[in-house]
């Protein structure tokens, strides 16, 4: 094997196992773990089964299920192999996994279950490459398609009469052969497909293992970001790198439950989760009533101050020490134990994090740090350390990445963690990489110690009619930060004024306000604090609420939660109208 290689994670681990399981399920007995021997050879097996099916070094295949044992199983069996892993998000309509499978070639494809191989049925005349579809769950019907079970049983066959099979094929993978191709969620227009090299992947995971006091030995995760997103396809791949055991949650509902069964050290999410973590915390604060009301308050300003120093590198007084203790007793630690009690740093990436929302955990003693990046650098380019962080920031560059910031303000990055460029799409490709620089789309600010600020995306910068430019995603971040709005959308673009579309936690609002007179007051109070100190043009002129939330069924959001803007702003166009019509 030339180089360093993301195949050589997984068998490294299998040779000299960590001290920790490699993978925990829920079952219905509780959390089962499965040892790191246990999964080689559930690998080793699933990989000789795609071998018997005909899979070979650079085939896509692509996996079509939500985050689970199964999925990385998979995975890491045809990363064994040198096949190019397709992953599809679970929340993909029928048109859009014909899109992918069809503009990727893929010869196979790992449904999860029956709904899942139910999006295929009417496209599947069109894929013309796609041969066979492998089943995780349910039984195979068909000479198209095969179950796991069914595919191990191959794949036990093939090494009862080589057992070297496998090994084989690792030892032909080198560092610039294709991994993955990762098509990208998209907030406008169709996907575009993120050529990964095993080089790509490896640098990635080199670099955020170099985070001093990021990763411990012993450390447990859950995950329930979607492995077709590059996030927790990191995560995935830091399993062997570091020992790092995962405790898989399908269902986004379960989390709250996995947080408190499986008690992690170490959490990966996009924002919106820690955004509805807060509101909660906070209501539950608001409903406190007499001496716990005051004891809440107490311990509140108290974990402020603490936070701040902490922030600074200055020590507590005595003093202070002894007021954070009983303040984290009385109430912080009972706020940590719902996320499970063992909580060393949480993660945020994806989308932007609020900076109110991070400053709230850090007055708890909770440490979110947060990073960015993007699919075509291979996941995270910046990330704010354990020990050298600043909220509202997303850190500085990881190590072997470069940066700068372009005359228009674009962060421009360079690296090996720089993807090869688009599948079958050299114009784009061309459009984003010139000398080994990508051009991110984002529009930023590095500081004197290399911290860097992402103010918007180039392409959603609003414009006004009067020629301003505008930074929608933080006036939103600010409406969102009120517990009564679940999502927020400015527009503006070529407009007179800004306006809002706001979509309401309706549960939040019931208990401030009753009637629609009530619940209007409610809101112009929250636009009013958002607006208070911006500019007159950066103010909420006027707002409407929309009757429901955005959603992913509806293409509103990405599987990542980010809001499609165009999308919502063609469904709410009636009530942008409106908003610009007469008073």
């Amino acid at each position: 094997m030339a180089g360093r290689t993301v195949s050589d994670l997984w068998r490294s681990a299998v040779a000299a196992p960590p001290s920790r399981a490699a993978f925990l399920v829920e079952e219905d007995a509780g959390w089962r773990e499965m040892g790191w021997v246990e999964a080689g050879l559930v690998v080793d097996e699933l990989a000789a089964g795609f071998l018997s099916l005909g899979v070979r070094a650079g085939d896509r295949v692509s996996i079509l299920s939500r985050s689970r044992l199964e999925w990385s199983l998979c995975d890491w069996a045809l990363i064994s192999i040198g096949a190019i892993v397709v992953p599809i998000y679970p929340t993909s309509s029928a048109l859009e996994c014909a899109y992918i499978l069809g503009n990727s070639g893929a010869r196979f494809v790992v449904c999860e279950d029956a709904e899942q191989h139910a999006k295929l049925v009417p496209v599947r005349r069109e894929l013309e490459a796609l041969e066979q579809i492998v089943l995780v769950e349910g039984a195979a019907a068909g000479d198209d398609s095969i179950d796991v079970p069914g595919l191990r049983e191959h794949g036990r066959v093939l090494l009862s009469e080589r057992p070297t099979a496998v090994e084989e094929e690792r030892e032909r993978i080198g560092e610039d052969d294709v991994l993955t191709i990762v098509y990208t969620s998209g907030t406008t227009g169709p996907p575009k497909g993120c050529v990964l090299t095993q080089r790509n992947y490896r640098a990635m995971v080199d670099a955020v293992q170099r985070v001093d006091g990021l990763l411990e030995p012993g450390d447990v995760t859950v995950l329930y970001l979607p492995l077709a997103h590059t996030f927790a396809r990191l995560v995935e791949f830091l399993g062997p790198a570091a020992g790092l055991a995962i405790a898989f949650c399908p269902d986004p509902l379960g989390v709250p439950d996995a947080l408190t069964s499986v008690r992690p050290t170490i959490f990966p999410s996009v924002p919106r989760l820690y955004e509805r973590v807060r509101a909660s915390v906070e209501a539950s604060f608001d409903e406190a009533r007499g001496g716990r009301r005051r004891a809440i308050a107490w311990a509140l300003r108290v974990g402020s101050r603490t936070s701040k120093r902490r922030r600074a590198g200055w020590r507590y007084s005595p003093g202070l020490a002894l007021e954070h203790a009983l303040a984290d007793r009385l109430v912080f630690s009972k706020v940590r134990a719902r996320l499970g009690g063992r909580l060393r740093v949480a993660i945020s990436g994806g989308a932007p994090l609020g900076k109110e929302v991070a400053e709230f955990f850090a007055t708890l003693g909770i440490l979110i740090l947060e990073g960015y990046g993007l699919t075509e650098c291979t996941t995270a380019a910046t990330l704010n350390r354990p020990k050298g962080y600043r909220l509202g920031t997303v850190g500085p560059a990881l190590d072997g990445v470069e940066l700068r910031i372009a005359p228009d303000g674009e962060i421009l990055i360079r690296g090996e963690i720089v993807f090869q460029g688009y599948y079958r799409d050299d114009e784009a490709t061309r459009s984003v990489l010139e000398g080994g620089w990508l051009a991110s789309g984002d529009i930023g600010e590095i500081d004197a110690d290399g911290f860097v600020t992402i103010t918007d995306r180039k392409k959603d910068i609003i414009v006004t009619a009067g020629g301003k430019n505008v930074s929608p995603q933080n006036i939103e971040a600010a409406l969102r930060a009120s517990k009564c709005v679940s999502e927020a959308l400015v527009v503006g673009d070529r407009r007179p004024y800004l306006v809002a579309l706001l979509a309401l936690d309706h549960e939040k609002v019931g208990k401030a306000a009753k009637t629609e007179e009530e619940v209007r007051a409610l809101i112009e109070g929250v636009v009013a604090e958002v607006n208070r100190g911006r500019g007159r043009v950066e103010q909420i002129r006027r707002f409407a609420i929309l009757p429901r939330d955005f959603s992913q069924e509806r293409s509103e959001l990405t599987p990542t939660l980010k809001v499609r803007r165009r999308v919502c702003e063609q469904h709410f166009r009636e009530e942008i109208e409106r908003l610009y019509g007469p008073s």
